[in-house]
C-alpha cells in the first residue's frame, strides 16, 4: 500500500436537538493508505455512520475535516461511492439500467455509448450479475440485489468506496458469498475501502485494520488493530489459524469491555438520520457469541 490517500483530521460534530447541544464525535483521527481496506465496529449510537457520512460529503464537521488526495472533502462526489445496507435499486429499472444511471451521471462525454455499455456490463461481471443483468429488482434475491448495488458504485470509478453495513441484512451463506466476491473485486481494483459492520468476523476476514470506535457521546477511536494476514484469504483455513483467533478475541475484548460503559439516553439515537433514511439503516448488533454486540 502507498502513502496517505485519505485523511480524516481532528472530526468532531454536533447536532442540535430539542435537549441542547449533541457530540457525536470527538476528534477522530485517522489516516488511510491507497489500497487499504479499513472497517468501523463499535457498538450502536458511537458514531460509526456519521464518519461514514462525513467522508461521503453528507455531513459537514463541526470540527476538523477530511482530505482526500491533498483536496478537502466538503460535499459528495464520484470519487466517494457509497453502497449502504439497503441496496436502493430503482423497482423500475433493470440491474443494468440501475448501474447505466450511475455510469451516464459520472461519464457523460467522456465515454462514448459503446464504452459506456463495455463498461456497465464489466462492472457487472464483476459483481457476478451478468447473468441477471435485464432483470429487475423484483426478479431478484437480496443478495443479488446488493451485488447489483455494489457493481452501481464501482461503475462510477471511486478511488474510495464506502460501506454502511452493506451485508447485514442477508443470510449467512449469501453474506459468505458477497464478502468473498469483495475481497476478489478489492484485490483486483486496489479500490481503498472504508465499511461499517458489526460482524467481528467480516472485519478481521476483510480488513488491512480495524478501527473500534468508544461509545458515545463524543465517541472517538478508542483502539486500531492491524490485519496482518496474509493475502488472499480463505475462511475455512482461517478457522484454524491461531493469529485469526487472536485477532478476532482482540475485538471481542474491545466490544465486551466497551459493553458496561454508560451511555446517556440520547445516545441511543444515533444522529446519522440526518443524512438521509439510507444513512440510518444500520442494523443494531445481533445478540450471537460470534457478533458480540
Amino acid at each position: 500500500m502507498s502513502a496517505e490517500h485519505l485523511l480524516i483530521d481532528h472530526v468532531s460534530i454536533e447536532f442540535d436537538t430539542p435537549k441542547g447541544k449533541f457530540k457525536a464525535l470527538d476528534r477522530v483521527n485517522l489516516r488511510i493508505a491507497k489500497g487499504e481496506f479499513v472497517s468501523l465496529i463499535g457498538h450502536s449510537g458511537c458514531g460509526k455512520s456519521t464518519v461514514l457520512n462525513i467522508i461521503a460529503g453528507l455531513l459537514q464537521a463541526t470540527e476538523g475535516g477530511i482530505v482526500l488526495d491533498g483536496k478537502e472533502v466538503n460535499e459528495p462526489g464520484p470519487e466517494r461511492a457509497v453502497v449502504f445496507q439497503n441496496h436502493s435499486l430503482l423497482p423500475w429499472l433493470t440491474a443494468y439500467e440501475n448501474v447505466e444511471l450511475a455510469v451516464r451521471q459520472v461519464f457523460r462525454g467522456k465515454k462514448s455509448k459503446r464504452e459506456m455499455q463495455e463498461w456497465i456490463e464489466h462492472n457487472l461481471r464483476l459483481a457476478h450479475m451478468d447473468h441477471a443483468m435485464h432483470k429487475k429488482p423484483s426478479e431478484i434475491s437480496g443478495g443479488m440485489k446488493q451485488r447489483v448495488g455494489i457493481a452501481r458504485a464501482l461503475a462510477m470509478k471511486p478511488s474510495v468506496l464506502l460501506m454502511d453495513e452493506p451485508f447485514g441484512a442477508l443470510d449467512a451463506l449469501t453474506r459468505a458469498h458477497l464478502q468473498d466476491s469483495l475481497m476478489e473485486i478489492q484485490n483486483e481494483l486496489n479500490n481503498t475501502v472504508v465499511m461499517i459492520t458489526h460482524d467481528v468476523d467480516e472485519a478481521v476476514l476483510l480488513s488491512d485494520r480495524i478501527v473500534m470506535m468508544t461509545n458515545g457521546p463524543a465517541a472517538t477511536i478508542g483502539e486500531v488493530l492491524t490485519v496482518d494476514l496474509p493475502r488472499p484469504r480463505d475462511r475455512l483455513a482461517l478457522a484454524d489459524d491461531s493469529r485469526y483467533n487472536h485477532l478476532r478475541a482482540e475485538v471481542l475484548r474491545f466490544l465486551h469491555e466497551r459493553r458496561g460503559e454508560k451511555v446517556e439516553p440520547t445516545a441511543t439515537m444515533e444522529p446519522d438520520t440526518a443524512a438521509g433514511s439510507n444513512a440510518a439503516s444500520v442494523s443494531k448488533p445481533r445478540r450471537n457469541a460470534k457478533e458480540a454486540a
